[in-house]
């Protein structure tokens, strides 16, 4: 499965730092590396290099919690 422009999905994310955060995002975007999207929970735009993405999965329209 390979994520698309639109989808929602939730990643387990490691910063920079080395937090390991879970997030739920709408992809807006992704190239060279980087993915664009906005966050479920705050609506912020956020950038998440796709090397740092530990783990994903699509989430299906309506399972939104």
């Amino acid at each position: 499965m390979q994520m698309q422009i639109g989808q929602t999905i939730e990643i387990v994310y490691q910063a920079k730092s080395g937090e390991i955060t879970q997030r739920k995002i709408e992809v807006n975007g992704i190239r060279n590396g980087r993915i664009r999207a906005t966050c479920i929970t705050t609506g912020a735009p956020r950038l998440f290099l796709a090397a740092n993405i530990l783990a994903w999965q699509l989430i299906k329209k309506g399972a939104i919690a």
